[in-house]
């Protein structure tokens, strides 16, 4: 690989990484398992040790996870930093990080107890009284003041009996799976929609502005961590438990104390044959150094302690019949594949759907349409197809491959260079325009407020929009908009065409992201503003000329070359000159 691909591949994964961060540490959403998650970083980390010129500050290896939402709750600086664990799949991983201990220490004794799938809180206490609860943040220097809704958690204790001066401990907030379904149910009551998982439901419920809804769902809330104490000397994890015990703290329960790898693995296995017996989820089992003078010695990278591992469980896997397999374009004109299967029931939800990545995945799986698959839940959440039981294949059935041509529009489709990935390359795919004018409205590029899921929608159906410049001509047919309702009644319309027009002020960096090009997200966005100045020098800059950008590679640097060639796009530039 040359330099020019490496760079382009590494700004693909440093975008790719940032929507999965973003996706589950701030929208509570996940898109892909641990285990996808931690490849494509393994696949960064790789790049990048080998092109070491390419590294960013901004890059996700050089950073934790998330970022504090903002319209939550104030903003609080963290006191300890609230890192990740370091994932590990097998025996080896496991028996690996605990040689590594051992050989330092000559001898160690660890805890293993069971990894809570919620969302991440730490409690303070200063002179016994709880005062403040703070999400996770960005892990690293803020998390959000969650206080309040913290308090009518049953588990969370008000008061201490022994009283530090100062005491902060990290829990995790969780819903057992009975208050789950009671939650969903009452979601279908009131005609909302239903929550994914328990863990999605525990952290949307936890950042709600209304402390009565977090208290009508239930949330509870292990402890597992002492982060930092004023005013008492304890000296291990298994001291702090025993001192949160007799405080009435609710800790994580069942662990075991281990000092040989066999001890450990024998724990690991007790609390995975266990799991499906638990009224609550767990996406792991973690294992850790018992001594707070060795962890202090063995210390943390930027984004994991090194006296901490969690070990990740198999998931469970079920057969079924792949009766087709649908293909969507998103926004960038990537074309997704999707399997659509008999109906499976799956660690308690019905499933009949699940991603195939892209045409390399269903070939290395050989996939046809009849074969019985195996389906499993990604980290317990996402369903994917694991293999073909070739036993049961019917006869006659030839291998899926895609078609030339974008099933949204009839253009061809081309393969993208250095990747695995097919794009419709129409700008005006009908299918690549309500995604586009979705994001190019949407909070982290123009912020169009009114201008959302729904209005994109009608506007599009309706036919008052079939490029994004349209939205610019919308004050010209206020009363056709009017008469059809798009956004309501005169007031709203009037605000939202008040918003579009004042979004041509935006900065070039905004613009720039919500054009939505392929590989161009903010942070490539404000690199090419800063190389280049405005965007009228990179509309008229050469694919050579853009590749001088730093961390643009080639096939982002043709994608912006394609974009800006395109006669409607070039008409969208003129609007912000």
């Amino acid at each position: 690989m040359d330099k020019a691909q490496a760079r382009s591949q590494i700004l693909r994964l440093q975008e790719e990484i940032r929507r999965h961060n973003k996706n589950y540490y701030e929208l509570d959403a996940p898109e892909i398992s641990d285990r996808e998650y931690d490849t494509l970083m393994q696949q960064l980390k790789d790049l990048e040790a080998a092109f070491p010129e390419f590294v960013t500050a901004d890059s996700p290896t050089q950073t934790v996870g998330g970022a504090a939402r903002r319209e939550v709750g104030k903003l609080v600086a963290h006191d300890v930093p609230m890192l990740s664990l370091q994932d590990v799949f097998d025996r080896d991983g496991v028996k690996k990080f605990v040689d590594n201990v051992i050989k330092k220490f000559g001898a160690a004794e660890f805890v293993v107890e069971e990894k809570i799938d919620g969302l991440s809180l730490a409690l303070r206490y200063v002179d016994g009284k709880f005062f403040q609860a703070v999400t996770r943040g960005d892990g690293i220097n803020q998390g959000e003041d969650v206080t309040e809704n913290a308090r009518v958690i049953d588990d969370v204790v008000q008061t201490l009996i022994d009283a530090p001066k100062y005491f902060e401990v990290r829990g995790e907030v969780y819903m057992t799976r009975e208050n789950f379904s009671a939650a969903n149910a009452r979601q279908v009551q009131l005609g909302l929609k239903t929550f994914a998982n328990p863990r999605n439901c525990a952290a949307g419920s936890l950042r709600q502005l209304d402390s009565k809804i977090v208290r009508e769902r239930g949330l509870s809330m292990f402890v597992f961590n002492l982060q930092k104490v004023d005013g008492v000397e304890i000296q291990s994890h298994t001291e702090a438990y025993d001192f949160m015990a007799r405080n009435g703290i609710k800790i994580i329960r069942g662990y075991k104390i281990c000092k040989t790898f066999e001890e450990i693995w024998s724990a690991v296995e007790e609390i995975g044959a266990r799991r499906k017996n638990l009224p609550y989820d767990i996406d792991g089992a973690v294992v850790k150094v018992n001594s707070f003078a060795q962890r202090e010695l063995l210390g943390a990278t930027n984004k994991f302690p090194r006296w901490a591992v969690a070990y990740k469980y198999p998931p469970a896997e079920v057969e079924t019949v792949l009766r087709k397999i649908e293909l969507s374009v998103g926004r960038t004109g990537r074309i997704t594949p999707t399997a659509l299967f008999d109906a499976v029931n799956l660690n308690g939800t019905k499933v009949e759907r699940a991603t195939l990545h892209n045409q390399d995945f269903i070939s290395s799986l050989d996939l046809r349409l009849g074969d019985t698959i195996k389906i499993y839940k990604s980290g317990d959440i996402i369903p994917r197809v694991s293999g073909v039981v070739i036993s049961k294949r019917p006869e006659n059935s030839t291998p899926f491959k895609f078609p030339d041509t974008c099933p949204a529009c009839g253009h061809k489709l081309e393969r993208e260079e250095s990747t695995a990935d097919f794009r419709c390359s129409n700008p005006n795919c009908p299918a690549q325009l309500e995604s586009r004018l979705i994001n190019f409205a949407g909070r982290n590029a123009m912020n169009i407020r009114g201008l959302g899921n729904s209005s994109v929608a009608k506007l599009i159906s309706a036919g008052f929009v079939k490029n994004i410049s349209d939205i610019y001509k919308l004050h010209e047919r206020r009363d056709e908009l009017l008469a059809k309702k798009i956004f309501g009644l005169a007031k709203a319309t009037d605000k939202v065409l008040a918003a579009i027009e004042e979004s041509k002020k935006n900065s070039p960096e905004k613009i720039l992201t919500g054009f939505g090009i392929f590989g161009v997200g903010s942070a490539a966005a404000k690199v090419l503003i800063d190389h280049f100045g405005n965007l009228k020098k990179i509309s008229e800059a050469s694919v050579e000329e853009l590749q001088q950008a730093p961390n643009v590679g080639a096939t982002v640097a043709l994608s912006i070359k394609n974009f800006f060639d395109d006669a409607d796009n070039l008409n969208l530039l003129k609007i912000f000159e």
